[in-house]
């Protein structure tokens, strides 16, 4: 049976667009299966109660991350990120659950990722979302439906809660075997945890 890695995420966040860049090579080189979780980071810091405000409000703070990010994106040998012009994440984070019933949850993670942060796209815009749909054989029409869906809707509220009840208070967190790391710049601890641990 293979090992899971855990990848709790939310599509308004550039670290962990870098984090799941790295993924699947991490994914291949240790056999792993990765489930895919999302969840609302406003509400998730909100729960275990971070109640400053979003790392954009503080000039200071986000002047320091946003060339942070852009070193981690030469790091990975990426484009540099292009900020999306919305952060409305709702409905990307809800066609996960399309994209895991069609078992194509990798794919579908990657290619909003690639849409929100490697080109910068609204990630609100139906058009947008109707695009990596239909790029991944879907129908652009059903999808958009299930992301305003009753299914969607109750399957991310149950990722919420169990964001909040693991103890997941940012992105990208990541979880091995109940071991937890939260953060882009921890895939090394983690891949340091797998070599440790192989069967």
């Amino acid at each position: 049976m293979k090992k899971q890695l855990e990848f709790f995420f939310d599509f308004m966040s550039p670290f962990a667009y870098l984090a799941e860049s790295q993924l699947s090579a991490l994914a291949d080189r240790y056999s792993l299966d990765i489930r895919y979780v999302p969840l609302d980071l406003p509400v998730a810091k909100l729960a275990a109660g971070n109640t400053g405000p979003s790392n954009r409000m503080v000039p200071a703070k986000l002047r320091y991350l946003t060339a942070d990010m852009q070193r981690w994106a030469k790091k990975y040998n990426l484009s540099p990120l292009v900020f999306p012009s919305n952060f409305n994440s709702e409905r990307a984070n809800r066609g996960l659950f399309y994209a895991i019933d069609k078992g194509r949850q990798r794919d579908y993670v990657h290619q909003m990722f690639q849409a929100v942060w490697g080109r910068g796209e609204d990630m609100a815009d139906e058009a947008v979302l109707r695009k990596v749909a239909e790029g991944l054989g879907w129908s652009g029409d059903e999808f958009l439906a299930y992301t305003l869906g009753e299914d969607s809707e109750k399957r991310y509220a149950a990722a919420n809660k169990e964001t909040h009840e693991r103890g997941v208070f940012g992105v990208p967190t990541m979880f091995v075997d109940g071991e937890m790391w939260w953060g882009n710049d921890r895939l090394k601890f983690v891949e340091e945890y797998l070599e440790s641990h192989k069967s």
